[in-house]
């Protein structure tokens, strides 16, 4: 037969390793017949001749019978479709086999890899190291003095890896023994610790190579010195490789330490892109609390990352989160909300650090959230009696900041104050009284509380700040207990001319307590002759804020409403002033003045000793009246319930010893009221019930005399 036709009709590469043959089209004859044509050209190729498909087949046969195999085909029978592969298939099998048979048997109980070897991305230590090296290591973990290391730097057989465990032990040792470093810096056996340590850093493992960077600079070595920048350039070649908990460990430490150079940034960096792999709270918690703030980037990753984890930290983990956002200023309201929810869900009682830096941290941040100031008050009584004097007034003014009253505790700060009186700073104890008159709390023991205070502050009112002296007097007089000396303390030419021509936001709130002062020397103190501030100082700075006070698009929602309502209900625009900035340092948001029938008289014809420039000069009607319209923002009111703060308190007094009729308007009613006419009837029912509150108090007054 044609071995040749054969090996072309059935085989798609020439035994012989020669050129590949056409194949047979797949809808030829059934016997080996001519097909029709097919429909599409096939590429020509060469066709090996009879010469060349009898060698192959020579070939085949010789290497069967190597393998103790029988020829191609049986004598007297043709060649079977194929028999051209049988030889391929067996040569592959014989070169698998002999390679087998080559290798090294596996040790009992190891897998067979079949992928390909993993590459290191570092030197690695060997699973079970023997010999002297795995005794050095051991040597070098239990070794007791430096001495001892440093002996057992002397030998040979000491690799650089050994080397870095030996120096980061040697470290260690050194800072719990109080050893000094400049004699272990002088000594040649630590010299030729760093020599091999330097000539061979890239054969140093991950976790020893970190631990240098602190060994070093802990044994005094210059942080640019050779030694330090060779270790920091070898960990920034390898920071790609480095497991995330090395990187946070890394971060920690540069950070603290407050390292300059290309390090620092590079490793930020590297967390930015690898945040998704935190998985544990320790690391996001460290990272918040020490790296945050030098990468605004990594934070908003963090926070999210945190927001996931909420429900993993435990309480002082909490706190430590709601600390880092505190004293970065970043307020991410669902952050802290989900902080405040799984604090809530504790169980046990808080640690009293937990619970007063979560008040400092809310208070810092200015968010409230009532369900946790409660448990915060609630928790923190039993233990006000071991807090030190600064954490009792750090905790006072915390929660003045949140508008949080909680009278029991109030009331055991209070006592405090009066057991520690001699403990406490005179700084300590303004910041008490201070709080209190914030909150507009009066102590049950208000007699005795006040005496203490009085009594630490005679003789003692030049040492404090002038802005701190500013406070005091105003809280006295927002609680009804200031004294005449210290009156005239604040309202001295020498004390006012100390804040004139500050513009700091500090200076023009002292200033505006000033004048609160000076209006309850008028208004509250019969006794007092004076000193009082200037005329021409009452009110000229203030008039500056009269056009953004009507500026739409900053005023508030209540503040808008009423621009709207008062026309409507005081009877037109010519009748009634707004915007009133008085003399006595508040402001009213709309005068009128009443005739004995209630009808609007206009309010610009009559002399207003309560305003710094009077456009008028008439005296009042008989029977006349005037009526100041007040709105109570939210921020006025305790955050417990609709009690106002010492602040409204002190100007409502204020403004009725002064002559008028309070029409008050609290944010929670109005803004429930959608409609214009509801909103213009509503302040008509308060300017009525204002006068017959007025009428009622007249008739009493009458009865009695």
């Amino acid at each position: 037969m044609d071995t040749a036709g054969t090996l072309r009709g059935h085989c798609g590469r020439d035994t012989a390793g020669g050129t590949l043959c056409e194949p047979r089209p797949a809808d030829a004859g059934a016997d080996g017949g001519p097909a029709p044509a097919p429909a599409r050209k096939w590429r020509r190729r060469r066709v090996m001749t009879q010469t060349e498909a009898q060698s192959g087949a020579r070939r085949c046969d010789v290497r069967t019978a190597r393998l103790g195999g029988g020829p191609c085909a049986e004598p007297g029978r043709e060649s079977s479709p194929g028999c051209g592969a049988e030889p391929m298939a067996a040569h592959l099998v014989l070169r698998c086999c002999r390679r087998l048979l080559l290798r090294a048997p596996p040790a009992p109980g190891a897998a067979l890899r079949t992928g390909p070897p993993r590459r290191a991305e570092g030197p690695q230590p060997r699973p079970h190291e023997q010999g002297p090296e795995q005794q050095l290591r051991e040597l070098i973990r239990g070794a007791a003095s430096p001495q001892e290391l440093l002996q057992l730097g002397q030998g040979p057989a000491l690799s650089s890896n050994l080397a870095a465990l030996a120096i980061a032990r040697l470290a260690r040792l050194a800072a719990l023994q109080g050893t000094d470093t400049a004699a272990i810096r002088g000594d040649p056996r630590f010299q030729q610790l760093l020599g091999t340590l330097d000539a061979q850093i890239s054969q140093v493992w991950n976790t020893p190579l970190v631990q240098l960077l602190r060994s070093l600079p802990a044994l005094g070595l210059a942080r640019g010195g050779r030694q330090v920048r060779s270790v920091e350039q070898e960990v920034l070649w390898r920071l790609r490789r480095l497991p995330l908990r090395q990187l946070v460990q890394l971060a920690e430490h540069l950070a603290g330490q407050g390292a300059e150079g290309p390090l620092l940034p590079e490793v930020l960096r590297k967390l930015e892109l690898r945040w998704t792999e935190l998985d544990g709270t320790r690391e996001v918690v460290t990272l918040m609390a020490k790296v945050g703030h030098l990468s605004p980037a990594l934070m908003e990753r963090l926070e999210d990352k945190a927001l996931e984890l909420a429900e993993q930290f435990d309480p002082d983990e909490l706190r430590r989160v709601a600390l880092a956002l505190a004293l970065q200023q970043r307020r991410c309201v669902p952050l802290l909300r989900a902080l405040s929810y799984h604090l809530l869900q504790k169980p046990a009682e808080l640690p009293l650090p937990v619970l007063t830096d979560l008040l400092f941290a809310y208070s810092k941040l200015s968010f409230q959230q009532p369900q946790v100031l409660h448990r915060l008050s609630l928790e923190l009584q039993p233990h006000l009696g071991s807090l030190s004097p600064a954490q009792v007034s750090r905790c006072a003014r915390s929660f003045a900041s949140l508008r949080w009253l909680s009278r029991p505790l109030a009331e055991a700060m209070a006592q405090y104050c009066l057991d520690n009186s001699q403990k406490l700073s005179l700084t300590q104890l303004c910041g008490v009284l201070v709080s209190f008159a914030r909150l507009n709390f009066q102590p049950s023991s208000s007699e005795e509380f006040f005496s203490m205070v009085h009594g630490r502050l005679q003789g003692q009112e030049q040492q404090l700040d002038v802005h701190v002296l500013a406070d005091v007097v105003w809280s006295l007089c927002v609680l009804q207990q200031p004294r005449q000396p210290q009156l005239r303390l604040v309202l001295g030419p020498d004390f006012h001319s100390r804040l004139r021509g500050d513009t700091s936001p500090r200076a023009q709130s002292s200033w505006l307590k000033l004048l609160h002062i000076n209006a309850t020397a008028r208004l509250e103190a019969p006794g007092y002759q004076g000193p009082f501030l200037p005329p021409e100082l009452l009110g000229g700075d203030r008039d500056k804020d009269k056009d953004r006070a009507r500026d739409k698009e900053k005023a508030t929602p209540l503040q808008r409403g009423l621009w709207e309502a008062l026309p409507g209900a005081l009877g037109g625009h010519d009748l009634f002033r707004c915007d009133v900035s008085t003399v006595y340092g508040w402001d009213i948001d709309a005068e009128v003045v009443l005739d004995s029938d209630n009808k609007p008289l206009p309010v610009r014809d009559f002399a207003a000793p309560h305003l710094s420039h009077s456009e008028g000069t008439k005296p009042l009607p008989p029977g006349a009246r005037r009526v100041a319209v007040l709105r109570w923002e939210l921020p006025q009111f305790s955050s417990r319930g609709r009690e106002l703060l010492g602040r409204g308190s002190l100007a409502r007094r204020h403004l009725r010893a002064a002559g008028f009729l309070l029409a008050e308007v609290p944010h929670y009613e109005f803004l429930e009221l959608k409609l214009e006419r509801q909103r213009v009837a509503y302040l008509k029912d308060k300017v009525a019930k204002a006068l017959a509150s007025d009428t009622a108090g007249d008739t009493a007054t009458d009865t009695a005399t």
